[in-house]
C-alpha cells in the first residue's frame, strides 16, 4: 500500500503538472463544465497582462535603455542600406513626377542630386535618434510591446512559464512519491486494523489533495530560508532558485519578448507611434530641402513650387515603408547595446520576495483548487482500483 500511495501522488502530480499547461486550446464538449484547457493558456490574457506589467514597471525603464543607443553609431550602422534607399527612392520619385526631366539630366547631374540629398542622411538618423531617446516614453509604450509579443503567441506564455519552473514541475512530482508513501504507511495501518472498503478511496483522495496542495506551497514558501527544528535549513524552491531563475527569465525575455524586432514594431505601429512617424516625415521632408539646395531652383522652375512639395511629400512618405527594413540593419548592435537579458536580471535580484514570486505564483493562485481537486478524484479512483484487487 505504501507503494502504490506513493504511485498515486506522482501520478496525481505529473497530471496536474501537464494541465497547467496543456492542452493550448479547450477540449470538450460544454466549455467550462464538461472539457479541460490548460490553467496557463486558459488565463492567458490576465497572466499577459500580469507579466507584462512586472516587466515594465520593475524589469525595464525605457529611458534608461533609450539613453544606451550611440546616434552616431546607429547611422553607421544603417549608412549602407540607408544611402541605397535614399538613392531608390530619389530616383522613383523623381521619375514618377518629372520623367521628362530626369531623363534629360546628365547622368552626372543625377548623381550630384542624389549624393547631395544622401550627404545629409547621418545628420537625418541623428535627429530621428535624439527625438527618440528624448521622448521615449511619448513614442514607445514597452508594456503594449510586451503584451503584443506574448498574445501573438500563445505557445510562448507556456513556453515562458514552463521553462523557468521545469525544477518546480519536477519538486511538485518528487513531492508526490515522498508526502504519497509517508500517508501511505499510515493507510496500510488503518486498512489492518479496520478492513472497510472504503478506507482506501478516501485515503486515495486524501493523499491526492493533501500531496498536491503541500507540493505547491511548498515550491513557494517559505519565502525566507528557515530551519526545520533548528537544524534543517528549508527554503521554497523558487526563492532559492532566485540567482539562476533571474539569468534565465532575463535571457528569455530577451530573446522571446522584448526583441529589437518586437520594439521598432512598437515604435513604428504601437499606440503611441503616430507623433514619431510625423515628426520623421517632417525631419525627412527637411532634409531633402537643405540638401537639394543646389538643384532645387532648377527643379522648382522646372516642376513648379507645388510640384515641388508634392515631391518632397511623397519622398517622405515612400521613405516610411522603409523604415523596417533600414532600422533592422542595426539590429546585433541593438541588441548588444540595450543588453537587455543582464538588464532584467539584474533587476529581479532587486525585487521583494512577493514580488519576484509574482513570476510564477500567478500561474498557479487562481486554479490551484483545480489541479488539487484533479489530484484527489485520481487518487480516489486509484484507491477504488486497490479496492477491486484486494477483494476481488
Amino acid at each position: 500500500m505504501p507503494f502504490i500511495a506513493a504511485i498515486i501522488g506522482y501520478i496525481t502530480k505529473r497530471a496536474a503538472i501537464e494541465m497547467m499547461f496543456r492542452p493550448l486550446r479547450f477540449v470538450g464538449i460544454w466549455d467550462p463544465f464538461l472539457g479541460w484547457q490548460g490553467v496557463v493558456p486558459r488565463n492567458s490574457a490576465r497572466m499577459i497582462r500580469t507579466s507584462a506589467q512586472l516587466i515594465t514597471g520593475k524589469l525595464i525603464d525605457p529611458q534608461e535603455i533609450a539613453d544606451r543607443l550611440d546616434p552616431d553609431e546607429v547611422a553607421r550602422q544603417i549608412q549602407g542600406p540607408l544611402l541605397m534607399t535614399i538613392d531608390e527612392i530619389a530616383r522613383d520619385v523623381m521619375e514618377r513626377y518629372h520623367p521628362q526631366l530626369w531623363e534629360m539630366l546628365p547622368v552626372l547631374a543625377q548623381d550630384l542630386i542624389i549624393k547631395q540629398v544622401q550627404a545629409g542622411a547621418p545628420v537625418m538618423v541623428r535627429k530621428i535618434m535624439h527625438e527618440i531617446r528624448t521622448n521615449i516614453g511619448e513614442v514607445l509604450d514597452v508594456e503594449q510591446v510586451a503584451v503584443n509579443a506574448l498574445e501573438r503567441d500563445k505557445e510562448l506564455l507556456v513556453r515562458l512559464t514552463r521553462d523557468i519552473s521545469r525544477p518546480e514541475m519536477s519538486f511538485i512530482a518528487r513531492c508526490g512519491i515522498y508526502f504519497g508513501f509517508a500517508l501511505g504507511v499510515v493507510q496500510t495501518f488503518v486498512w489492518a486494523l479496520t478492513r472497510e472498503p472504503l478506507i482506501l478511496p478516501i485515503f486515495g483522495a486524501t493523499i491526492g489533495w493533501i500531496t498536491d496542495w503541500l507540493a505547491i506551497k511548498l515550491v513557494f514558501f517559505p519565502r525566507e530560508r528557515r530551519r526545520i527544528l533548528g537544524v534543517f535549513p528549508f527554503q521554497g524552491v523558487f526563492q532559492r532558485r532566485r540567482l539562476e531563475v533571474a539569468r534565465q527569465y532575463g535571457d528569455l525575455v530577451a530573446r522571446e519578448v522584448m526583441t529589437v524586432p518586437n520594439i521598432i514594431d512598437g515604435i513604428l505601429r504601437g499606440p503611441k507611434s503616430d507623433r514619431l512617424l510625423t515628426m520623421i516625415q517632417r525631419i525627412v521632408q527637411k532634409t531633402v530641402d537643405e540638401q537639394a539646395s543646389i538643384a532645387k531652383p532648377f527643379v522648382a522652375v522646372a516642376v513648379g513650387t507645388r510640384r515641388f512639395q508634392e515631391m518632397k511629400h511623397a519622398a517622405a512618405d515612400k521613405a516610411m515603408t522603409y523604415l523596417d527594413h533600414t532600422a533592422m540593419q542595426a539590429e546585433p548592435y541593438a541588441s548588444r547595446a540595450l543588453d537587455i537579458g543582464n538588464t532584467i536580471a539584474e533587476k529581479m535580484n532587486r525585487l521583494t520576495r512577493e514580488e519576484y514570486e509574482g513570476l510564477l505564483r500567478p500561474a498557479f493562485r487562481q486554479d490551484e483548487w483545480k489541479l488539487i481537486a484533479v489530484g484527489a478524484a485520481i487518487g480516489a479512483l486509484v484507491g477504488e482500483l486497490q479496492v477491486l484487487l484486494l477483494l476481488g
